[in-house]
């Protein structure tokens, strides 16, 4: 399946650099799979287009002051993506630039407040490919990372944050991520409020998003890229959940792409009726021709061209359906990628 096939023309002006001040004040595109129906929509409508019984599935994972800002001891700038907790202090990381770190070097972390009496230190451990290895963490910079690490924006936002909770979902809870769960971030409580009047149910699960969200796909064919690992948990509580939405004919809707491929993990490994809690790596990768178990319906961002997402959405809502809401979204001036508007696809 060649990624070719799955690229857009987006106008670089349309990709949002800041949020809105109103997290639910984004426009929502809903797109109806079986009669292919597109509508225009605010992101505050949600609680009116659900239905009743349905159940909102939300990846609680909170993302960590991940991107870390230094040199080395010889002057030249170096930045660390911690992308995954190993042990004893030890992180994989994402360096940049890396080709010319050497094993056992010291690299010297500048903390937000650039006092030189609080600097720390991170010590390469192992080198691996693409910028890829792990480092060391001082005690100093281990426990406490918020007094160095700011949020990792993806690349294409070039505007850096006056609140780094304005890349934080309202119901955060876990942290490890290096990426936001974006879909989660048009949520508020009042709307919460809202789809419970309704009787619409939640459940969290928590999936710790890493190194995909920030490397692009390379191969020329989906099926030649490898997908990486990421730590991914379903509690019993909404195993338990998942398993009732199942026996009363339900709806079972992920918010965002992180939740989808927890539930389809969990279904893989566990079944969507057993009410029995799930934990552990998923490498779940997701492409046309995939059969769905779990979710029925999804509330999902607008995603970069040529990328795993959009191969998952295209399994989804199929190709074509899906490309011709992305070709009205433009049309329409929504806003892309992580603080851009949405997507209802039931």
């Amino acid at each position: 399946m060649a990624m070719s096939e799955f690229d857009y023309d987006l106008p670089p002006e349309l990709i949002a650099q800041v949020p809105l001040e109103d997290r639910s004040a984004s426009r929502l595109l809903t797109l109806n799979r079986a009669s292919g129906d597109i509508s225009h929509r605010r992101f505050d409508e949600l609680p009116n287009l659900l239905r009743t019984g349905d159940l909102l599935v939300l990846n609680d994972s909170r993302v960590l002051p991940a991107r870390l800002s230094g040199h080395r001891r010889s002057g030249g700038e170096v930045e660390l993506l911690l992308l995954r907790e190993l042990e004893d202090r030890r992180w994989h990381v994402l360096m940049r630039p890396a080709r010319r770190l050497r094993q056992n070097e010291e690299i010297v972390i500048r903390s937000r407040s650039g006092e030189p009496a609080l600097e720390a230190i991170a010590t390469v451990v192992e080198k691996g490919a693409e910028g890829e290895g792990v480092v060391e963490l001082d005690q100093r910079l281990a426990t406490n990372l918020r007094a160095y690490g700011r949020a990792p924006l993806p690349p294409y936002i070039s505007t850096q944050l006056d609140d780094d909770e304005r890349y934080q979902t309202v119901y955060a809870a876990h942290p490890g991520s290096a990426a936001a769960p974006t879909a989660g971030l048009h949520f508020t409580r009042a709307l919460f409020d809202g789809l419970a009047d309704k009787g619409i149910g939640i459940a969290h699960v928590t999936l710790h998003v890493g190194l995909d969200t920030f490397r692009p796909v390379t191969a020329d064919y989906a099926e030649d890229h490898a997908i990486h690992r990421e730590w991914c948990s379903v509690p019993e509580s909404a195993a338990v959940a998942i398993a009732a939405a199942k026996a009363t004919g339900s709806r079972v809707v992920a918010v965002g792409t992180t939740a989808a491929r927890t539930l389809e993990t969990f279904g893989d490994q566990i079944g969507p009726d057993s009410g029995r809690s799930f934990a552990g790596m998923t490498s779940k990768y997701i492409m046309p021709g995939y059969e769905w178990k779990i979710v029925d319906a999804m509330v999902t961002n607008f995603h970069l061209p040529k990328s795993t997402l959009l191969l998952m959405m295209s399994s989804f809502a199929g190709k074509p359906l899906l490309f011709e809401a992305y070709r009205q979204a433009v049309s329409h001036r929504y806003r892309f990628f992580s603080f851009g508007d949405a997507m209802l696809v039931e």
